[in-house]
């Protein structure tokens, strides 16, 4: 009699330990870290918007962004809101000119440099670096595995200007020799720019507009920097 009593309350308590797991209102809960998009790294196009015909931009103007992110999930729902610190450039090129940096009146002005047919500059480029926050909301269409499903974000970067110089390459004394400018006098300190990024998975278009001119008032042209690139993004 022993052994089947102790035979039936086996029984039982494998019955109950499996009607526990079964039942919908005692669910295994499943823990799940997902993906915040921490990390993100751009590589744009660069240009100016409203360049007035003075200026000749040439080349393919390059930049790259790199950012750290924290993300705040808004309550349960596939949004969030994420703020961030990084660095941004961006190199312009420039088409037979160079853009004279120190000048006395600390105006930004560009010089042609071809002569009679013969352009002895090999290359002329204006890079700019930024020290930069970015802010977005988010939309994730899997919000538990971000690096997988549709993904979207709206937003701005806020960015203070930490680096301007110019770089050119002539040979107008035989060899090629480099030539490097640095100042930040006639550009703007901030940068304030909208942005917008939707993808798949760790990929993104990116697109940014300047809505602050480049160059301080008077003491350059006024332009207005844009990017379109792809974004990485993981963590």
């Amino acid at each position: 009699m022993k052994k089947i009593i102790g035979m039936l309350t086996l029984a039982l308590a494998f019955m109950s330990a499996t009607h526990a797991q079964e039942n919908p209102e005692n669910p295994v809960k499943k823990v799940i870290k997902p993906s915040r998009d921490f990390v993100m790294f751009q590589l744009t196009y660069e240009n100016w918007y409203n360049t007035p015909d003075s200026v000749n931009i040439g080349g393919i103007g390059r930049g790259f962004n790199a950012y750290l992110c924290y993300d705040f999930p808004i309550a349960k729902s596939n949004f969030s809101f994420a703020a961030g610190l990084g660095v941004g450039t961006s190199n312009i090129y420039f088409n037979n000119q160079l853009l004279v940096l120190n000048n006395p009146t600390g105006i930004a002005t560009f010089r042609n440099v071809d002569s009679g047919g013969v352009n002895n500059y090999k290359k002329s480029k204006l890079t700019t670096a930024y020290l930069e926050a970015p802010f977005e909301f988010r939309f994730f269409g899997d919000k538990y595995n971000r690096n997988r499903g549709f993904k979207m974000a709206i937003g701005a970067r806020v960015g203070m200007l930490i680096n301007a110089h110019t770089k050119n390459k002539n040979s107008l004394t035989g060899p090629v020799i480099t030539e490097k400018v640095s100042s930040k006098t006639s550009f703007q300190t901030w940068r304030v720019a909208p942005t917008f990024r939707v993808g798949w998975g760790n990929f993104s278009l990116y697109g940014s507009m300047n809505i602050t001119q480049l160059f301080n008032s008077g003491q350059g042209p006024e332009v207005y920097p844009y990017s379109i690139g792809l974004c990485v993004t993981g963590l």
